[in-house]
């Protein structure tokens, strides 16, 4: 079997569900275009975690972007990071805000925003948004995609 590149522990191997968020490894790899300036989108359109009040379950669409500089997220960690908060208690500011800060920890890209746009319950969908600073000059940014609510869909 070759070996992987960077290190990774993830990718091609059986995984388990972290236990919790702080638990789950995000792995990243090198950018091989570290000399052109894009975004990288993944969407995750049935995020789930857990009020931390009531326990209930709480549901986002959620849009991440990011210009890399030297590294790119591994998918496969990332898929893992996020299913971990579907049995961690934190409000929807917490939730988004974290993944956002945390990636942009991992990865120090050139530039980083995610969209948290939460189902609502109670009648009131809330919806978080977290960048990192003002984007790249000259970088094609597209909306994010998800519809202001109506249903989500």
């Amino acid at each position: 079997m070759p070996s992987k590149p960077g290190g990774l522990t993830q990718l091609g191997s059986p995984s388990t569900l972290p236990p919790s968020p702080d638990e789950a490894v995000l792995e990243r790899v090198e950018n091989p275009h570290m000399d052109t300036f894009y975004v990288a989108r993944f969407t995750c359109p049935e995020f789930t975690s857990l009020c931390p009040i009531t326990g209930q379950p709480d549901f986002a669409h959620l849009a991440i972007d990011y210009v890399p500089e030297k590294w790119l997220v591994e998918s496969k960690s990332l898929k893992l990071y996020l299913s971990a908060f579907r049995n961690h208690g934190a409000f929807h500011e917490d939730c988004t805000v974290a993944i956002g800060k945390r990636l942009n920890a991992l990865l120090a890209p050139r530039w980083l925003r995610i969209g948290g746009y939460w189902y609502p319950r109670g009648g009131i969908p809330i919806d978080v948004f977290w960048q990192s600073g003002p984007p790249p000059d000259g970088v094609w940014l597209p909306e994010q995609g998800v519809a202001p609510y109506r249903g989500r869909g």
